[in-house]
């Protein structure tokens, strides 16, 4: 892992969505490393984007084992480039098809853990529980404009009773 240059090999990274991640801080904008280290997610319509994440550098990261691939490095890398490549000619759909998808495709492809099933709502919810963030300041990049939308609704409701 190399924080300064932004490098997670074998990694699922996330960063979060200005005001949607400040409601709702489980949602974010996922992405799927190479061996490498360099990102790839799918950013918009279209378009995915190589080493610059579509909101920003990674906050968490998600370290997986390259040993639960068959094929190894080479295999990992062929399933990322394969599912970017699918993924630039997709619309992207915030709800149904999106960067949490690209990155399933990818694990699919390369039959991660012997699964073929992955998709944006295990994403979700194993990213929530298995990622590490980069820093304290990520960890506040995070969670602190959630936190204050908190203290404003609490303190809100507290003085208008």
């Amino acid at each position: 892992m190399d924080h300064s240059r932004a490098r997670y090999p074998f990694s699922i990274v996330w960063t979060p969505i200005p005001l949607l991640t400040w409601l709702f801080p489980i949602i974010g904008h996922m992405g799927i490393c190479m061996s490498s280290g360099v990102i790839r997610d799918f950013a918009g319509p279209y378009f995915v984007s190589e080493d610059n994440m579509g909101f920003g550098r990674p906050t968490k990261y998600w370290r997986l084992d390259p040993s639960k691939v068959k094929g190894g490095p080479a295999t990992w890398d062929r399933a990322v480039v394969e599912a970017s490549e699918e993924y630039k000619g997709r619309m992207h759909n915030l709800c149904c098809d999106n960067c949490h998808s690209h990155v399933a495709m990818a694990l699919n492809l390369m039959e991660y853990d012997n699964s073929s099933s992955w998709n944006m709502v295990t994403l979700c919810f194993l990213s929530l529980f298995h990622s590490k963030y980069v820093s304290f300041g990520a960890w506040l990049k995070t969670w602190l404009p959630f936190l204050v939308l908190i203290v404003i609704i609490v303190l809100t409701v507290y003085f208008t009773i």
